[in-house]
């Protein structure tokens, strides 16, 4: 619950009885703090004329300094009563830290040396009800931090530096797919059947239709219909849901990239990764860039990144094969403390995989040829149909992107969805996808695909311990002074 304080309230209302909207209307002409800084280092002293938050205040008498900021830069503010007049000084009083201001008046420099605007008027705009956080030193509660992102962002450069960084990979991703032909579209985040992934979803309802819905776990069948009809190359940067756990890997609600290319396959596939990361990574940390430092450790991104067969990591690190019996499998699962009552053997296995394997991948690995009972979507190698032609990145222990080579058997597509029902595992979908096997019915060219979890990259960049750093508004519990009315 909100408390305001006494004396902003009283300075909020001493505006008002002055004739002074405490909330402006608009405030034109203003421009970036950037610009003035700019010009003040090339010894110009053009007249100004910007807006921003006020982070710090020092009195001296009849004159005071500001310190301004908004999204380009900080600058200082000059404010002398012989130069504004009494009366427009008498209200710069009424101003307190968090108050946003425009100011006009000369660019240049202090005794000092300080770059300056020395202002002959000034506006308020906005009245800051509740103070910043202490000294402007941001937020130190990390729960508090992601539950008021607002207070984290105008306090914490750092954090501003991430999100930043985050909208120059996403266009960074669209401008490398353009120039490979890639058309971005649009598809359905609610969808009449849960598919596309083995996944959790979220469950709404449609009043007009009187029909539920599920939240999207993922774009791909809808992509791959687009292959079937005629768009070769189609990408989507889309938000899907999981209602899953929450941990420093996974928010319920996350950003992926998939991407689709007719007459590829998981080859191709990864070529299009590793190309990709190598020209995202050289965009945002240097073109000479070979090595990222996350979490303590070194981590080499030099090309080409390693490829190791998903069956030879699990026998080496995991100490069980692919042709492990069904009580084999069950037997090191539970040797590993992993819960076995009623888990079919193959989600064992991989269970496995992801305790022994998955933490030892630091340097970008490619684990190919998946045991195909875990790859519903994927096509078998022509010469082995045991393994699937699928490959999965990891990065410092993460999945990082996941690629198959598209099955486009209508058949055997529609055998592996009905598997997939009578397993009645909770997170597979709950009916076959009939329309989607209709449209392979119609043919699907021979495809490649590949999706990858934005949010992981940008930790990865960034050096982001947990997925809520990266992310503006994580999910988190309601907190009971969100329900109550702001009290003044």
């Amino acid at each position: 619950m909100a408390k305001v304080p006494e004396d902003r309230k009283q300075k909020l209302d001493a505006l008002r009885e002055g004739g002074i909207n405490p909330y402006a209307n608009r405030c034109p002409g203003t421009r970036f703090i950037r610009g003035s800084l700019e010009a003040i280092e090339r010894d110009e002293t053009p007249p100004a004329h910007v807006a921003g938050r006020i982070l710090a205040v020092r009195h001296h008498g009849k004159s005071a300094f500001l310190r301004l900021k908004d999204s380009t830069g900080e600058i200082q503010v000059y404010l002398q009563k012989d130069r504004l007049g009494a009366d427009e000084f008498e209200i710069y009083k009424l101003l307190d830290l968090g108050d946003f201001v425009a100011v006009e008046g000369e660019c240049g420099r202090t005794r000092t040396g300080e770059a300056t605007i020395f202002a002959d008027r000034f506006q308020v705009l906005t009245k800051s009800l509740l103070p910043p956080p202490e000294k402007w030193h941001g937020l130190r509660d990390v729960e508090l931090r992601y539950r008021h992102r607002y207070v984290d962002l105008f306090s914490n450069d750092d954090v501003v530096k991430v999100f930043r960084l985050r909208s120059r990979v996403v266009s960074e991703i669209r401008g490398f797919l353009a120039g490979r032909d890639f058309l971005e579209v649009e598809t359905p985040m609610m969808h009449p059947i849960a598919g596309g992934a083995a996944a959790r979803p979220f469950i709404t309802h449609h009043n007009t239709l009187d029909m539920d819905l599920f939240m999207r776990v993922a774009p791909e069948l809808y992509l791959k219909r687009l292959l079937v009809g005629g768009l070769d190359r189609v990408y989507e940067v889309n938000r899907s849901f999981r209602n899953e756990g929450i941990s420093p890997r996974h928010n319920p609600e996350y950003t992926m990239l998939e991407a689709y290319q007719a007459y590829a396959d998981y080859s191709d596939m990864m070529e299009l990764t590793e190309s990709l990361l190598v020209q995202v990574i050289r965009a945002t940390r240097g073109e000479e860039t070979e090595t990222l430092e996350y979490q303590g450790r070194t981590i080499s991104v030099r090309a080409p990144f390693a490829r190791r067969p998903y069956g030879e990591l699990l026998r080496e690190k995991g100490g069980i094969g692919l042709e492990a019996t069904p009580d084999e499998v069950r037997a090191r699962a539970g040797a590993l403390g992993i819960e076995t009552k009623g888990v079919e053997h193959w989600k064992l296995l991989n269970e496995v995989f992801e305790k022994t394997v998955e933490p030892t991948l630091v340097d970008p690995t490619f684990v190919t040829d998946y045991p195909v009972p875990i790859c519903p979507l994927s096509k078998a190698k022509e010469d082995d149909p045991t393994v699937a032609e699928r490959f999965e990145l990891f990065v410092a222990g993460m999945e990082l992107v996941n690629a198959f080579s598209e099955l486009n058997d209508p058949l055997d597509q529609e055998e592996r969805f009905r598997r997939q029902v009578d397993s009645r595992d909770e997170e597979a979908p709950a009916e076959v996808d009939q329309d989607y096997v209709t449209a392979l019915l119609y043919g699907m060219p021979p495809a490649g695909g590949m999706g990858l979890g934005v949010d992981r990259l940008i930790m990865l960049l960034s050096d982001s311990a947990s997925i809520r750093d990266v992310i503006l508004f994580p999910l988190l519990r309601r907190s009971p002074a969100e329900t109550e009315p702001v009290k003044s």
